[in-house]
């Protein structure tokens, strides 16, 4: 058993290290997220992409977009562990106009997509939710806060999202944490 073990980690070991270098790994949208020049309908769109490296065989990495009717940009929510190490909070906060851009190599997909009255309607329960987001200063692989627990908190503030999270969105448990802490 422990040999079988031992190959499997070393197998997976060097699979996840050859060739992948998160610098030089594609950040290039993948052309799924609406134009904001040529769309003025009010957008809310969420999206998961593999994990970097070996975690994408089990988990996913998910972000929030949303963009009111008329804007330029979307202004983009996640959760990134590694700003923590530089003593920033770890919900990023950022506006740009390609928000569908892949996660260090993998490609993303759109799970939700809200438009016109409805997204209008619940961004500005999106930012006040993100305000408030209890764990904007944490982050942990497992069992969480990570990049997935951000968005499956979203869910239960707002359940007329409609948000669903993919089973391997781990982490998304964490969320329920708030609840019993209240």
């Amino acid at each position: 058993m422990k040999s079988v073990f031992l190959m499997f980690f070393s197998i997976l070991m060097l699979t996840s290290c050859a060739g992948q270098d998160w610098r030089t790994a594609s950040r290039e949208p993948a052309g799924i997220a609406a134009d904001p020049a040529t769309k003025p309908a009010a957008i809310i769109d969420v999206y998961v992409a593999d994990a970097f490296s070996w975690r994408g065989w089990f988990a996913v990495h998910t972000w929030v977009a949303v963009k009111p009717q008329n804007a330029s940009e979307y202004t983009v929510y996640e959760v990134v562990g590694w700003r923590i190490e530089e003593g920033l909070p770890a919900l990023k906060q950022y506006q740009t106009s390609t928000p569908d851009r892949y996660w260090y190599g993998a490609r993303p997909e759109r799970i939700l997509s809200l438009e016109g009255d409805k997204a209008s309607a619940l961004i500005a329960d999106i930012e006040q939710a993100a305000d408030s987001y209890p764990w904007a200063d944490q982050y942990q692989v497992f069992p969480g806060p990570n990049s997935n627990t951000f968005p499956a908190w979203l869910a239960k503030q707002i359940p007329e999202l409609g948000l669903e999270l993919p089973f391997r969105a781990i982490g998304s448990g964490y969320a329920d944490k708030a609840d019993e802490e209240g």
